[in-house]
């Protein structure tokens, strides 16, 4: 087991279920002490939990010695949103640190030169798209065809330029950033999926049962 680091730096968590992967990060102070990635379709529910404990454990620590989480909020899957935002927030709970949630569209622009266009895959020939210049413009969901290339396109749509990344390593360091920024309480943190669309299912169209009373 490797030494730890100094303690005084803050131990930061940073985790992202919002696509078809299991990844994490950990960092302590600006260091990236480990990551893990782990491509999967479905059962991120069961693995998260046991990834994290375990890439803590490779560098002597436990849930107990963080100081702060970092969660991918989405867009993406809505399934996978869900558990990585459940999860940051029930540690950010359990713990009393907080809990910082990172778009999947900030985080594929970290690192990345500005001017920038960040375009991720929203399916059906549609994309989640923003810019970034010295300051973020809002997101959009677009059709492909119309997303703008008059700055360097970044993500994962198939005209993109970005090279194969770890999306935790990312979210762990946006996070680090922000964590003097937060001046809320700990039970006051609580990130929210951040969708963009609304969920693929469409309700059913049948008509409900009717219910028929019984007369004595």
């Amino acid at each position: 087991m490797p030494p730890k680091t100094d303690p005084n730096l803050p131990l930061i968590l940073g985790f992202d279920t919002s696509a078809a992967h299991c990844a994490a990060a950990l960092l302590s102070g600006t260091q990236l002490l480990g990551e893990k990635y782990e491509p999967m379709q479905k059962g991120q529910a069961e693995y998260l939990m046991p990834m994290l404990e375990a890439l803590l454990a490779r560098h002597g620590y436990g849930f107990s010695d963080l100081a702060g989480i970092g969660v991918g909020i989405g867009p993406g899957n809505f399934t996978g949103v869900r558990i990585s935002v459940a999860a940051a927030r029930g540690l950010s709970l359990g713990l009393s640190v907080p809990a910082i949630g990172i778009t999947s569209l900030e985080a594929a622009a970290f690192g990345a030169p500005r001017p920038c266009t960040v375009a991720l895959d929203a399916r059906r020939e549609m994309a989640y798209v923003q810019r970034f210049e010295s300051t973020p413009h809002l997101p959009e969901i677009m059709a492909v065809q119309e997303i703008p290339t008059d700055f360097p396109l970044w993500g994962s749509v198939p005209a993109s330029q970005t090279p194969p990344f770890n999306i935790a390593v990312a979210i762990v360091q946006l996070a680090a950033e922000r964590l003097p920024e937060v001046g809320l309480p700990p039970h006051a943190q609580r990130p929210s999926p951040f969708y963009m669309r609304s969920a693929d299912a469409a309700p059913s169209s049948d008509l409900p049962p009717k219910i028929i009373e019984r007369i004595a």
